[in-house]
């Protein structure tokens, strides 16, 4: 199994009409074609619900190769004599002595140790954090796309809640695609 993450996904709306999902590269293509047709369109990440800018301006060819330009701006690391390049930030971190005594008797030292805590903890915790994950990106969207639209307040109140009868019921009457959106989104949340 790879520990490869998964690319991004993106959806862009069009007013209250879904215009794309996917790949960026897909998203921005059809955003370009309503843009340019006069609509008003908006880009949101998938699993955040935050919202993407992009620009769009010039041909198809030229949006998608500044896309392409953003996506290789990160050089694979070199090959060679010393420490490979990992993307590494060095932060300060505060332990009691104790942990910096357990650190030092651990295996490759305390970079090695904490790297490896932390890997354990984050797989362990995607299960425990999906829920509050599912509802931020839920509500950041609906308060995006359906902060006017009747029952908002009723169906974010249901959402952080967890009850997906009531937030159901509450989105009953948005338009179809924000309302389809919405759901798929909290759907882990509720």
């Amino acid at each position: 199994m790879s520990d490869a993450p998964e690319p991004p996904t993106f959806t862009a709306f069009a007013g209250t009409r879904r215009l794309a999902a996917g790949g960026l590269m897909t998203v921005a293509l059809a955003a370009k074609a309503a843009a340019e047709a006069g609509e008003s369109v908006l880009i949101f990440e998938d699993a955040t619900s935050r919202p993407r800018d992009l620009d769009l301006r010039g041909t198809a060819q030229e949006v998608r190769a500044r896309l392409e330009a953003e996506a290789g701006a990160v050089e694979p690391p070199r090959r060679g004599p010393g420490r490979p390049k990992l993307g590494v930030a060095s932060r300060e971190v505060t332990l009691l002595p104790r942990h910096w005594d357990w650190l030092a008797t651990q295996p490759g030292g305390a970079s090695a140790a904490l790297r490896r805590l932390v890997e354990e903890a984050r797989r362990g915790g995607e299960t425990r954090d999906r829920p509050r994950l599912a509802r931020e990106a839920a509500y950041r969207f609906t308060t995006t796309m359906a902060g006017n639209l009747a029952g908002y307040e009723e169906a974010t109140r249901a959402l952080f809640a967890g009850d997906a009868a009531k937030f159901k019921e509450m989105t009953e009457g948005w338009p179809k695609d924000v309302r389809d959106h919405a759901r798929a989104l909290a759907k882990d949340g509720l």
